[in-house]
């Protein structure tokens, strides 16, 4: 199956035909399948069962351009099988990932053909969904945060989550992510007046004016994060001014930051604090605000441990819990009070050139994921 997902070429935000194989797979088990458009992004939500608790497996089709094809060992959408790995653009981030949920969740079907239905045993009662988008490597504005709005306001209560990213570092299972850190992005505008570089005191020169209160920002520390997440990180990632002529200062600067933050802060704290920093140096000043994401965590649960049990029992591992690295369209689901965790393939390739995955790791995912479900609903094996 991965294989066959790999081949359609699903450049960021195109599906290229995925969610529809997919659904075609899922239906064949007695899943009702939707196609949740919005823009020119296609979601897909699958379902199967009606009563609780519901158990989403989250992800996404699309993938980010190959870059330099002739760079690539192999066409990197033609699927490639190489001492035991397999090589194609979205085999770690996250096609296999997704094949994995489709297999897991079909075995599961077959060895409980009554399983999700409104007249199976309480013991097995609940639903199983897949929700996928095909925005989630660019803006993620019309992709799963869209998707969910919709199912919200038709009272799908999601209770589990797992997320598919490509979670593991070096085998799979040997990393979870219980949660994720919040991300805040700010442009800050410094107006200045320009002028001749010879005659400073007829100009305001921004840099210098914007100087010392990126000094105190760079320096600060916001708070000390906790037992789940490190202490919040600022960062500027981008510091534009000039007019190109050196002996001209500039009229304004453009910094663009970003917040890597705990559960210890909030975006508006951070904000305030940032706010209070520029006026205390007196800086002509305005931002732009975007929040990408709260923060999030799922510390225990059912869920949790479901994954935990079946990782030890597939691989020996006793899994890490993780709140590192980026974030996920996980953020999009945990606000409905779900428990949501990430779970997927080795990602030390995603994104490169000749990324690839271990088969025998993808086997043993989707085994993962279908103890899971059977962990947490019961049934035959």
């Amino acid at each position: 199956m991965t294989k066959e997902l790999v081949r359609l070429p699903s450049i960021t935000p195109e599906d290229a035909g995925c969610q529809n194989l997919i659904a075609a797979r899922l239906n064949a088990l007695g899943f009702s399948s939707e196609t949740m458009p919005f823009g020119e992004v296609k979601n897909l939500w699958c379902k199967k069962g009606s009563s609780s608790p519901l158990l989403v497996f989250l992800g996404h089709t699309d993938v980010v351009p190959p870059g330099p094809e002739n760079q690539w060992q192999s066409p990197p959408f033609e699927p490639s099988e190489r001492n035991g790995y397999l090589y194609g653009r979205g085999t770690a981030d996250m096609k296999a990932n997704i094949a994995a949920f489709v297999t897991a969740i079909e075995r599961y079907c077959q060895a409980n053909p009554q399983s999700f239905s409104s007249t199976e045993e309480e013991s097995t009662k609940g639903s199983v969904a897949i929700l996928l988008t095909s925005d989630e490597e660019g803006p993620s504005v019309d992709g799963t945060v869209k998707a969910v709005e919709a199912l919200l306001k038709r009272q799908e209560k999601i209770d589990y989550c797992i997320v598919g990213e490509p979670s593991s570092v070096k085998a799979v299972g040997d990393m979870v992510k219980n949660g994720r850190r919040g991300s805040l992005n700010g442009r800050i505008y410094v107006s200045g007046v320009q002028g001749h570089a010879a005659y400073p005191h007829k100009a305001v020169n921004p840099i210098h004016t914007f100087a010392a209160a990126l000094s105190e920002l760079c320096q600060a520390q916001w708070d000390s994060g906790n037992e789940f997440f490190p202490a919040t990180t600022f960062q500027v990632t981008n510091l534009n001014a000039g007019t190109g002529a050196e002996n001209v200062t500039p009229g304004q600067l453009e910094a663009w930051i970003n917040f890597r933050y705990s559960t210890e802060s909030t975006a508006e704290s951070l904000k305030a604090a940032v706010i209070a920093i520029l006026d205390k140096h007196n800086v002509d000043y305005k931002i732009d605000w975007r929040l990408s994401g709260e923060p999030f965590l799922t510390a225990t649960g059912k869920l949790l441990q479901a994954v935990q049990e079946s990782i030890l029992a597939e691989t020996g591992l006793n899994t890490e819990l993780s709140t590192s690295g980026g974030t996920s369209d996980g953020r999009f689901i945990a606000p409905s009070g779900a428990e949501v965790i990430e779970l997927g393939l080795v990602n030390d390739t995603i994104h490169k050139v000749d990324e690839c995955c271990s088969i025998d790791d993808l086997n043993k995912l989707s085994r993962i994921y279908e103890q899971t479900i059977q962990r947490l609903f019961g049934g035959k094996k």
